[in-house]
């Protein structure tokens, strides 16, 4: 098993049989309509992390190779497969067509949400976020099996897309071991 440090990370170029080699589960990530390319890097970076299959850059989220996903990633867009599609919807229904019995959970407040923490979380699995303003598309929204909610208790309503991200991703993951 390859593991390198931030440092060997930013100068690394994979071959293909080390690609090969990485264990990955069944999970997706699904972008809808990232706009901070680092927010777009830092996801790369938390999807190998978790061992994420492929990401799904969708709408007018960026997509390498661009310096800021590249920096804020270390690198780990090099070692994660992803895919552009012109819509989260039209991520979800691809991939739903090739992976049988895949859950769509989207990470949002909405009035369908319920918190993270009470959904029955199985694999395959695809997480959705959206956009740092708007959250995700209506239209996206109702692609999805479910909607993940993060409470908030303080005045802010909403945390940033990687760190809502990240706590549901392993939380579900956690679950899933």
């Amino acid at each position: 098993m390859i593991k390198l440090k931030a440092a060997e990370l930013r100068t690394s170029d994979p071959t293909k049989e080390e690609l090969k080699a990485i264990k990955r589960r069944s999970i997706y990530f699904i972008l809808d309509n990232i706009l901070d390319t680092y927010n777009t890097g830092g996801i790369f970076r938390l999807a190998d992390a978790l061992g994420v299959k492929k990401i799904y850059l969708c709408g007018v989220t960026e997509t390498p190779p661009n310096t800021r996903i590249k920096k804020a990633s270390i690198n780990t867009t090099e070692w994660m497969k992803w895919e552009y599609k012109a819509s989260a919807a039209e991520a979800i229904k691809s991939l739903k067509s090739k992976v049988k019995n895949l859950q769509v959970v989207a990470v949002e407040q909405d009035k369908k949400s319920v918190p993270y923490t009470k959904i029955d979380y199985k694999l395959p699995i695809a997480f959705v976020v959206g956009n740092e303003t708007d959250g995700c598309s209506q239209q996206t929204l109702k692609a999805c099996d479910q909607i993940a909610e993060i409470p908030m208790h303080g005045v802010n309503t909403s945390l940033n897309v990687i760190i809502s991200l990240g706590i549901v991703s392993y939380y579900a993951c956690g679950s899933l071991s």
